[in-house]
């Protein structure tokens, strides 16, 4: 009959707020398998609190960033459900590098400018080469070749070729000035100082005006090309459609955006005190283990801020979706470039942070080669082992050579 009920429906209930945030609870905390470490954030706190050695508060603060920096992401994927395609573009864009920008400006309030810059390039660093050499070599070790959108890999490589020369400049023309034996950067009484100073604020609004035409780009006039990597990863969580009248668990497993917002700004608290006390303790971590702050900036601190998504590229890989992993791995090196590190200038120009673009004559070296290798394989749309192997092989080399390289005062 017309009136009998549909057994199938559910009848309307209003959650009470006790179950909606155990709901938001278990959903968070069984997103990823890296969750686990949460158990490390209370630690990391605890040891800061009770002053424990540098070294415990320094690796029990760097374990807890990394299942954090999982969070934000799930949180952020969770929002941008409920928004539409061009705000959820700009919200994986913003909060999807929150770890760097967090402990960025922590670092630039306390003045640790060398930190700042050693982990921005060594973001580039690590997505370009390490990350894109694992996904090479995950996903190339069973088949012979893999292949990829080529105008969406030239895009990319054409842009980290542009943000590269926005940080090759500012080193070309502090090499092209009289030096007068100067030991820090920048020197107050030095007038090519200023101007280089001046020159990165320029070259940092550039390049964010630049980001934000690639994100029109990727998101409005051209979001044909990087439609199959959406779809690609629309098939990663997406459960088949269910007959009419059931429930799922495609149904359930999604947070609200209540629950989204809270989780974003429970993560962001969480990180920020994390963060706090982990750049807090890398000066006696330099005296005690004798590293400089250019290594552990470069090679210690990035791996921590992209490590839920380092795993994902991987693991896409090796499942044949590399449109996904490289947009995932160059992806995130170009927010890095152009969106992350210009902030980091301006910011530092807002607080008075002698933040700029100038990085010494080896970095800029170093950014120039990895950039350089890392176009030569994408640019033909194809991958295998091997590249995988070149690309890696160049990280190493790199962190070898910083992990000799002095510190600059």
């Amino acid at each position: 009959m017309s009136d009998a009920p549909l057994l199938g429906r559910r009848p309307a209930t209003r959650t009470s707020f006790k179950d909606a945030a155990l709901f938001t609870l278990k959903l968070t905390l069984t997103s990823s398998p890296v969750n686990y470490l949460l158990l490390f954030v209370p630690l990391g706190l605890i040891a800061g609190t009770l002053e424990w050695s540098s070294n415990a508060v320094f690796w029990l603060n760097f374990l807890a960033i990394v299942p954090l920096a999982s969070v934000l992401a799930y949180a952020t994927e969770e929002l941008a459900e409920h928004t539409g395609e061009t705000i959820g573009g700009l919200l994986n864009a913003t909060f999807g590098n929150a770890v760097e920008l967090i402990v960025s400006i922590i670092a630039l309030l306390n003045g640790q400018v060398r930190i700042v810059q050693a982990s921005m390039l060594g973001s580039i660093l690590s997505n370009s080469l390490l990350v894109l050499g694992c996904c090479f070599i995950a996903g190339g070790i069973t088949r012979v070749q893999q292949t990829f959108n080529q105008t969406v890999a030239q895009t990319m490589s054409s842009l980290m070729a542009l943000a590269t020369a926005g940080l090759l400049i500012p080193a070309a023309f502090h090499a092209s000035v009289p030096s007068k034996g100067k030991l820090k950067f920048p020197d107050p009484d030095s007038e090519a100082d200023l101007k280089i100073l001046s020159l990165s604020r320029g070259v940092a609004i550039i390049l964010l005006v630049l980001y934000i035409l690639y994100l029109v780009f990727q998101l409005r006039t051209h979001k044909a090309l990087f439609e199959e990597q959406s779809q690609e990863d629309d098939g990663i969580i997406t459960l088949s459609v269910p007959p009419e009248g059931t429930v799922t668990k495609s149904d359930l497993e999604h947070l609200t955006i209540t629950g989204s917002l809270a989780v974003l700004v429970v993560a962001t608290v969480l990180v920020s005190f994390s963060a706090d006390l982990l750049v807090g303790s890398i000066d006696d971590i330099v005296e005690l283990l004798g590293l400089s702050k250019t290594f552990i900036g470069l090679i210690v601190i990035p791996i921590v801020g992209n490590a839920a998504e380092h795993a994902t590229a991987v693991i896409v890989a090796m499942k044949d979706k590399m449109d996904l992993a490289i947009g995932v791995a160059v992806g995130l090196s170009l927010q890095i470039a152009l969106f992350v590190t210009p902030a980091m200038v301006i910011i530092g120009w807002i607080v008075d942070v002698p933040m700029s673009l100038y990085f010494s004559t080896f970095e800029t070296a170093v950014m120039f080669v990895s950039v350089f290798i890392t176009n030569l394989v994408i640019l033909d749309g194809e991958s295998n082992w091997l590249e995988g192997a070149m690309l890696l092989s160049t990280y190493l080399v790199i962190a070898l050579a910083f992990f000799f390289y002095p510190d600059h005062a």
